[in-house]
């Protein structure tokens, strides 16, 4: 059974927009809200490749973050791991290239207020992980909300279990 004090878990559907440019976005209103936060990715050539834009994605900003190999990871607001650790006390987790979030959420791995998986719609292999993982989160009495990417790129609450 999942902790009682687990917020909702939300899937995000990404039909408009890769994970690359979404994530972002994402990661800069957690820290708005002074959230520390977790992504989490299933191959450490997808880390790499995460570290290096999020430094660059913007050139007016950058969002900081760390790695393991960077050390102090307590000590950073965005932390990037393969692993379902969470040393910097985050307070929303986000699973991207499939990471699977059962495992997290039942351990210390878990987020303090939210946890997200954002998969690309046009990836079948990425659309029937997240399927598959709605159905194990939801049978082990998770609450969570999926949303769509709508036409103009915004968010559409789709499904909502258990229903309100």
């Amino acid at each position: 059974m999942p902790p009682s004090a687990m917020p909702e878990i939300a899937f995000y559907h990404l039909t408009r927009s890769t994970v690359a440019r979404t994530l972002p976005t994402l990661l800069e209103r957690s820290r708005a809200r002074g959230w520390r936060a977790i992504v989490q990715a299933t191959s450490e050539a997808r880390l790499a490749r995460l570290d290096e834009d999020l430094w660059s994605y913007r050139p007016e900003s950058f969002l900081p973050h760390g790695t393991k190999a960077d050390g102090a990871p307590e000590a950073q607001p965005i932390y990037l791991t393969c692993e379902n650790d969470n040393p910097n006390d985050a307070d929303v987790r986000f699973f991207i290239e499939g990471a699977q979030m059962a495992p997290a959420l039942a351990g210390a791995g878990a987020p303090r207020q939210r946890a997200a998986l954002l998969f690309d719609g046009h990836d079948e292999a990425e659309l029937a992980d997240a399927r598959a993982q709605w159905k194990e989160l939801r049978d082990l009495g998770y609450s969570l909300v999926y949303h769509q990417q709508s036409e103009g790129g915004g968010w559409e609450e789709k499904a909502r279990e258990p229903k309100s």
